[in-house]
């Protein structure tokens, strides 16, 4: 009998912003990675997520969602996200199920997909929001476009498309080595990682009140044992906002509004990071830090 040979290889996800990618990375690398909150624009650099199964490795990355860029900052994201397109093995192109027939946004990234003439697994998400005939008529129209190696009309929050998703990218990955430690499910730090958290808290909590004009930075980041003997890390961060109204929004009345995004973003780190966190946040206004190449560049695809 053959023995099977290990496979490995790098996955890009691509679409429209808010079209549920960074759902969809968390549900396959069953962690945490990747900022969620139901807002375009969350993701605003390529998050690698690895996922480590008998035969194969999976390397993950999720990229800017495709949107018309305003500022430099989101010409950066964009750049990002096709410049990825080249570099993958596999392409998971996310559309959804309530589109009618290939939008611009969504003809834009084909059309890079075309160019790059990689493999690609169309995911049709949100089928939960269509019905039947609405669904196929939407798969006879990409199918036309391009030769996809799959189409698979997933629900992203449902659990059970998980190994459906995973079989088919193992199935179209060649034979390949082990790139990462197979204990490990990101190559983001840890710093980055609390980063992500603290924004995607901000985000779910401020609701529209303040808009994508936030950006998380961690000054300090240190581990020691507490009285009890315990490990804990002091972690002290600064959200920047573009106005002072949005700073008084962010900080809340008292404080509280402040307090409830550190605990929440506490509670999720301790839990992801499996040790106890001491979190402390402030509020700065920076108003054109969207222009700023020191902060842009952190948006870059590394």
């Amino acid at each position: 009998m053959e023995e099977t040979k290990f496979k490995s290889g790098f996955v890009t996800l691509i679409g429209r912003t808010n079209v549920g990618k960074s759902t969809l990375l968390n549900l396959l690398v069953g962690e945490k990675v990747a900022a969620i909150a139901n807002k375009v624009q969350t993701t605003r650099t390529a998050i690698k997520g690895i996922v480590n199964r008998p035969n194969s490795q999976i390397i993950f990355t999720d990229t800017p969602g495709i949107h018309k860029p305003k500022t430099k900052l989101n010409e950066t994201m964009i750049e990002t996200s096709f410049s990825s397109i080249p570099d993958s093995d596999i392409i998971l192109f996310l559309i959804e199920a309530t589109s009618k027939e290939i939008g611009k946004g969504d003809q834009i990234i084909l059309n890079k997909i075309k160019e790059a003439k990689r493999k690609t697994i169309l995911i049709i998400n949100k089928i939960d929001l269509v019905k039947r005939e609405t669904l196929l008529n939407l798969i006879d129209i990409y199918r036309k476009e391009y030769n996809f190696e799959e189409v698979i009309p997933i629900s992203a929050i449902n659990n059970k498309y998980k190994e459906i998703i995973l079989d088919e990218i193992e199935k179209n990955l060649e034979p390949g080595p082990v790139y990462y430690d197979t204990e490990e499910y990101t190559d983001q730090t840890l710093r980055q990682l609390a980063e992500e958290t603290i924004r995607e808290k901000a985000l779910k909590l401020l609701q529209d009140e303040v808009p994508h004009g936030i950006y998380v930075e961690v000054e300090k980041m240190k581990e020691r044992n507490n009285k009890h003997k315990e490990k804990i890390y002091d972690i002290e961060a600064t959200i920047y906002c573009l106005r002072e109204s949005h700073k008084g929004i962010i900080i809340g009345k008292n404080g509280e509004m402040l307090k409830k995004i550190g605990k929440s973003a506490r509670l999720d780190m301790e839990e992801n990071f499996g040790i106890k966190i001491n979190l402390k946040t402030w509020v700065k206004v920076n108003p054109d830090w969207q222009s700023k190449d020191s902060v842009v560049n952190k948006f870059k695809l590394k």
